[in-house]
């Protein structure tokens, strides 16, 4: 196969941790042809859609990867195009939807589908699933907000477009700094909010499962928060310790994969936090490299069975 992989720039990836890497180092164990390209190596002439990409080949020792001659070609040259840039979601990354959905309509295979990843927000996307997820509000009306922690007495409030747990604060009534977090988070009533309520399972663990092409992985990465923080994520300080897959979380996972795989989500992270659907990461979930590392699953390889057989 011939894979091209659009990712963040190369020397900012960690290889020893990096999802979109270890997918690469599989892809490369079985043979497979790659080529890596920047998001800004993707436009449009006149109607077809071009990128630019070079050869990538892995290397040993500290200059960890090769690089050949810069060629452009068409996404449908492609057995499979794979968007692995990383959120914020912004103007640039929409627009790159955009162009994915005219590859594909020009015959490229691009994974996850691009129409389903500008449609699915990563926090929103949970209310499609009402029996899993819990009590939230969606606003920039800070009376609302308020409001509804007066219902719950403990909420977590977030950005729409955030990532990495970057803009994440638990509020309860009793907080000092109620307005000034309200004001700040919602630029005074001008951005648009999520409210979720506090769900203090988060001491056990966020957990990460990751879904392949609708099945869930019997294994999910549960992100502990550090001592004095509310938020689980790795990148901040959260440390992640694998479990397998609760009877629960098997339910939340399996009926939400079945649905994302019809809508071309092909490889998904769901976020879970005790019972609770919190977050579906479409744009580039990561977690494999911990998981690899901590149970007999790898989840690159089951990856590239899905991906050789679709």
């Amino acid at each position: 196969m011939r894979i091209a992989v659009i990712l963040d720039p190369l020397y900012s990836l960690k290889p020893y941790k990096d999802t979109s890497l270890a997918i690469m180092r599989e892809a490369a164990g079985r043979g497979h042809l790659l080529f890596v390209a920047l998001q800004s190596d993707l436009f449009l002439r006149q109607e077809q859609v071009r990128l630019r990409v070079q050869p990538f080949e892995f290397n040993e020792g500290a200059s960890w990867y090769q690089l050949g001659d810069v060629v452009e070609q068409s996404p449908k040259d492609f057995d499979a195009v794979l968007m692995r840039k990383d959120p914020p979601f912004d103007n640039e990354f929409l627009y790159s939807t955009y162009l994915l959905d005219l590859a594909v309509q020009q015959g490229a295979r691009v994974l996850n589908n691009p129409a389903s990843v500008r449609d699915w927000n990563e926090k929103l996307s949970v209310a499609n699933f009402p029996q899993f997820a819990p009590e939230l509000l969606v606003t920039r009306d800070n009376a609302l907000i308020r409001q509804f922690l007066r219902a719950h007495d403990d909420i977590v409030v977030k950005p729409l477009d955030g990532m990495g747990g970057s803009s994440i604060f638990r509020l309860t009534q009793l907080d000092p700094n109620i307005s000034v977090i309200l004001e700040t988070i919602t630029d005074y009533g001008k951005r648009t909010v999520m409210s979720q309520r506090y769900l203090p399972q988060i001491k056990q663990g966020d957990k990460r499962i990751i879904v392949i092409n609708g099945e869930p992985l019997p294994y999910a990465l549960a992100r502990i928060p550090m001592a004095g923080e509310t938020r689980g994520n790795l990148a901040a300080g959260g440390t992640g310790i694998t479990r397998s897959l609760t009877e629960r979380d098997f339910e939340i996972a399996s009926t939400v994969g079945k649905v994302l795989k019809e809508k071309g989500l092909f490889l998904v992270g769901l976020d879970v936090i005790g019972e609770h659907l919190t977050e579906i990461n479409v744009t580039s979930p990561t977690g494999m490299v911990e998981i690899a590392a901590q149970t007999p699953c790898n989840p690159a390889s089951v990856f590239m069975d899905a991906l050789e057989v679709l």
